[in-house]
């Protein structure tokens, strides 16, 4: 750590240091009491001095320890607290006015104007920086101080941080003056009241270049300017984030230097990662050149100078700014699983199996950053994105390869029931700012009675083996647990959700159990196939015992219900475990719908089919209901989710399945139950239109006929008589509105894992429960049933609509009672008795065609509007229905042909503009000829002129041979001149020989013999020629 000693007063200790020096002589003299004086003034100033030397040193340790401290929540208050009333900056300066009497807005403006001028017009350098230094301590105090400072002090500040940049103690100053003016400061104020500090950047960050100048600052090679300039990028992201992030994508190497900062000492380190998960939680620009800037290997190689999951605050923050590169984007992932490998996130999640339940409050959040990142991974990229699934399926093999279902498995079966060691962080439990949880996802962290729940893992495990074969029969084949006590990974997830206590655990559980049998048919016919009964040789609440039985009895012991334990929660629990094994799946539900257990009344018989018990079990819960209503007590937890939980189970066992519906009505109190449920006043409406598809499904997969009250149109007459169709079709439309809260819900992304957020999530969460339960049944309801069931719902109801208008249409029996009128009389001739027969039988057919129309008629208006009437209308006679419908069609064929109508003038008017275009076209080529044809007339006629004018001219033709003979005499005197020429170059070409020649002889060298066959070598070339 680093301590740098602030300005000192040199003559102030000058001052004191010669006044005990020189007031030692003569003390008792005249001349010792007038330097009396002087040394008491010395030792004042010594010791002023000194203290200031002493302050800024603590000062400087105390903005260490913001920087290693201050991120630490349970630090946070109090290191604010120290700083703000033991800075230097701050203490030094301040006028004793402003803090004894309350100054008005117009008295801060005046006194910040003069500090402003003194640091723009001052002289001396130490008067413009003790100016700069109370400037900064006034605007950290008083809000009205950052209010004055506004448009007035930031030109000024500015310009000294671009101009003096030599002057380190000024620029450090005018920093801390900007970030104080960016601090919010925590005072009671009006509500709704504009925060000067959120003004003040924005002026700040309107100019580009004002954020430009800012990070030019990055570069200096003092520590606190690089410190302070990254503190005020912080501050002005949080009150002013998209104009940061587009003043900082504009400027060039903006996001360069703030990487850069990554390798920088580790405080600066710190601030520099803390702004940057800031920066990349939704602007994607940004991520992508964080990215490319190598931000993956930066951040594994901080997580692994920090220890990994034993880190502190650091990993989380390093882990946060990675999910925020991979939240949204899927060609990170990719790039990510192709350069770095998913060893480095795998390895923060290893633990010992020793120490595995050694758990702190730090470790436990970076081991829940991790998570996500790996469910971020799992999840492969947003809905609707190309090639999301294909990036999914990648992922998951390559995290598979890397061993992580054995991690969490760890994190989130084995250590679902191990005790931490928390009393440390007991007695401030309540302070934590980092208690995360979800009302959608439910997935928490609870620290609570010593245990910690990693509800996350269990979640990406059911992620881990979504539409992925491999990975679902690995997880079929685990086995978890220490020798000799493991058994499979399923059969202890089971036993999370038959043992919780917690609808958490349950949610979570439960979707490993959704993931695993989605698409998955082998896998739910095999779970269905390990469903037996067992003796009652175990108690119903002894779950540890039976941990030799195969899933499905373990399954099955959870569904049948005891009552005297009246545990009908595990019951519920249970049954949505079988929903997901029977749900589209065929050979499911018969292998099921085999299964026959004991009754509990020996007397009703030995035994009777599961479906049979699971119906007795919702007649429980609901009888359970109204009886806590007829007391006037309130419904608990359980009882609000358990019915709707069963009705699912139903609803998707007899869709498509008659076999089921036909085992459903086989017993007449099953039909009579769902009537009572229906039409019971203490029914929510969620449920009435639960139980209203229940019986939907009994009409439209019926396919008994001729049987007394188990075929389709027997079930139809009891709804009408029993509920009526209008009551009956409205339970649907209740329902849809019902369903468009899960859907909106779903459509919601989870709240990513910052530490930001942390304070604010537990008062949501509540505000968002109060709202749930207003609006639906239970929260949990908003988890189990999923955007497939609801479409399912959705379906179901089109279908059941249209399978009571063709019961109505088709009665049950055509059977009709012979009147006693209709027997001959006495005494009538045959042939008068078979008339009447004959006209009393076209009389009824016309009357019972009459009726099956008027029936079905009603039946399809009744089932389109929902059985919505309005009582101001008046009823319609069969007539007018007649000439309405006649009109109806006529209209329908004068729109079908106003519409062919349309389209052939559509085809007249394009082939009309072709024609037109073609028109054109062939006049534009014309005139371009006729252009061509008159320049020709035009050269023409030119040449006729010419002519003309030579002939008319009398001037005679040139003679060509005369004109032949003149161009050869000319070219013969210009070769005669050119042969001169050259016989005077020869002439003297060959005086040069003949000089050559006789000097040669003179030295006594042979001519001749040198001169043999220069000519005849000379003449080769005119011997060719010719």
């Amino acid at each position: 750590m680093d301590f740098k000693f602030g300005r000192i007063n040199l003559n102030a200790v000058a001052q004191g240091v010669g006044g005990l020096v020189f007031g030692n002589e003569n003390s008792g003299s005249s001349e010792d009491r007038k330097r009396r004086p002087t040394r008491v003034l010395g030792v004042v100033s010594l010791v002023t001095a000194l203290g200031s030397v002493l302050m800024r040193t603590c000062w400087v340790y105390i903005s260490e320890l913001v920087s290693e401290l201050g991120k630490r929540s349970i630090w946070l208050r109090f290191v604010q607290w120290v700083s703000c009333r033991y800075s230097p900056r701050k203490c030094s300066g301040l006028p004793s006015c402003l803090r004894k009497k309350k100054k008005t807005s117009r008295g801060w403006v005046f006194y910040v104007e003069r500090l402003l001028d003194r640091i723009s017009n001052g002289v001396l350098a130490d008067d413009r920086r003790a100016a700069i230094t109370e400037l900064q301590s006034l605007v950290a105090e008083s809000r009205q101080a950052q209010l004055a400072f506004g448009a007035m002090g930031l030109p000024v500040v500015l310009s000294v941080l671009k101009e003096e940049r030599d002057d380190v103690e000024m620029v450090r100053g005018g920093l801390e003056t900007l970030v104080s003016a960016m601090t919010p400061i925590d005072t009671s104020h009006v509500k709704n009241e504009v925060q000067p500090a959120s003004m003040n950047s924005d002026l700040l960050s309107r100019e580009p270049d004002n954020i430009s100048l800012i990070l030019s600052l990055l570069s200096e090679d003092d520590f606190y300017i690089r410190y302070y300039t990254l503190q005020l990028l912080t501050a002005l992201l949080t009150n002013s984030p998209n104009r940061l992030q587009e003043a900082i994508l504009s400027v060039p190497r903006g996001i360069t230097r703030l990487m850069d900062m990554l390798m920088d000492r580790e405080v600066i380190r710190n601030e520099a990662l803390l702004l940057l998960t800031y920066l990349t939680r939704e602007a994607e620009e940004i991520q992508k050149i964080v990215v490319f800037e190598g931000a993956f290997e930066k951040i594994f190689s901080i997580i692994k100078e920090e220890g990994g999951s034993e880190g502190g605050v650091v990993v989380q923050d390093s882990l946060e700014l990675l999910n925020n590169l991979i939240r949204n984007t899927a060609s990170n992932q990719i790039l990510l699983r192709e350069t770095i490998g998913f060893e480095p996130i795998v390895s923060i999640l290893k633990l010992h199996r020793g120490s595995a339940y050694n758990f702190t409050q730090q470790k436990t959040v970076n081991l829940l950053s991790a998570l996500e990142t790996v469910e971020l991974l799992l999840v492969g990229g947003p809905d609707g994105e190309p090639g999301r699934d294909s990036n999914r399926l990648s992922n998951q093999t390559l995290l598979a390869q890397k061993k992580i279902l054995e991690h969490l498995l760890m994190l989130g079966v084995e250590s679902q029931w191990a005790s931490l060691s928390v009393r440390c962080l007991k007695p401030n439990y309540e302070r934590f700012e980092r208690h995360y949880f979800d009302r959608i996802t439910k997935i928490a962290i609870f620290f609570l009675d010593g245990r910690v729940d990693f509800l996350l893992a269990l979640r990406c495990i059911g992620n881990l083996v979504f539409k992925n074969s491999q990975n679902i029969d690995a997880l079929a084949n685990k086995m978890v647990g220490e020798e000799p006590h493991t058994e499979p990974a399923l059969n202890s997830i089971l036993r999370i959700i038959l043992r919780t206590t917690t609808l958490q655990d349950f949610i979570a559980a439960d979707h490993v159990f959704k993931c695993f049998c989605e698409g998955n048919q082998s896998g739910q016919v095999m779970l269905a196939s390990t469903m037996t009964p067992q003796p009652h040789t175990v108690p119903r609440g002894s779950l540890e015992d039976i941990g030799n039985m195969p899933f499905g009895s373990i399954l099955l012991h959870g569904v049948l219900f005891d009552e005297n334990d009246g545990d009908l929660e595990t019951s519920c629990r249970a049954a949505s475990v079988l929903f997901h094994i029977v749900k589209d799946n065929i050979q499911s539900k018969e292998r099921i719908l085999q299964i026959d257990v004991d009754v509990s009344v020996p007397s009703f018989g030995s035994r009777e089919p599961l479906l049979h018990r699971i119906v007795k079990y919702l007649a429980l819960t609901t009888s359970t209901k109204n009886k806590d209503n007829d007391h006037g007590t309130g419904i608990s937890p359980a009882d609000s989710f358990t019915t709707p939980v069963i009705l699912r189970l139903l609803i998707t066992w007899l869709a498509g399945f008659p076999d089921a519906v036909h085992c459903f009505l086989d017993s007449a109190a099953h039909l009579t139950y769902l009537l009572e449920l229906v039409c019971s006043p203490y029914t929510s409406t969620f449920i009435r239109g639960l139980a209203s598809m229940v019986l939907g499904e009994c009409v439209i997969y019926n396919k008994r006929s001729g049987e007394s009250n188990k075929d389709a149109f027997s079930v139809v007459d009891a709804i009408s008589q029993k509920i009526g169709l209008t009551s009956y079709f409205l339970n649907f439309d209740e329902l849809q509105k019902s369903l468009a809260v899960i859907s909106a819900t779903t459509v919601q992304q989870r709240k990513p894992l910052t530490r930001s957020c942390a304070a604010s999530t537990a008062d949501m969460a509540d505000t968002e429960h109060d709202e749930t339960e207003q609006k639906f049944e239970h929260p949990i309801l908003l988890a189990i049933f999923d955007v497939e069931f609801v479409d399912l719902l959705k379906k179901l109801e089109v279908d059941i609509r249209e399978g009571i208008v063709r019961v109505f249409s088709h009665p049950k029996s055509m059977v009709a009672v012979v009147p006693a009128e209709l027997e001959q009389r006495g005494g009538e001739p045959d042939g008068d008795y078979i008339r009447r027969l004959k006209l009393f039988v076209e009389k009824q057919c016309i009357e019972m065609q009459d009726l099956l129309g008027r029936n079905a008629t009603l039946a399809e208006d009744l089932a389109k509007t929902g059985g919505g009437v309005d009582p101001s209308q008046k009823p319609i006679s069969g007539r007018e229905r007649v000439q309405s419908e006649t009109f109806q069609r006529d209209l329908q064929e004068a729109a079908r042909r106003v519409e062919t109508i349309r389209s052939e003038k559509a085809k007249i008017e394009s082939e009309a503009l072709m024609y037109k275009n073609l028109v054109e076209k062939l006049e534009s080529d014309l005139k371009s000829l006729s252009d061509a044809y008159t320049s020709l007339e035009q050269a023409n006629f030119q040449l006729d002129s010419e002519v003309r004018a030579l002939r008319k001219g009398g001037q005679p033709y040139p003679d060509v041979e005369a004109i032949k003979a003149q161009a050869k005499e000319e070219a013969e005197k210009e070769s005669e001149a050119e042969l001169n020429d050259l016989l005077v170059c020869l002439g003297q070409e060959q005086s040069k020989v003949e000089k050559l020649s006789a000097r040669l002889a003179e030295l006594g060298e042979d001519v001749d013999s040198l001169l043999e066959g220069i000519g005849d070598d000379a003449a080769l070339p005119e011997e060719e020629d010719e």
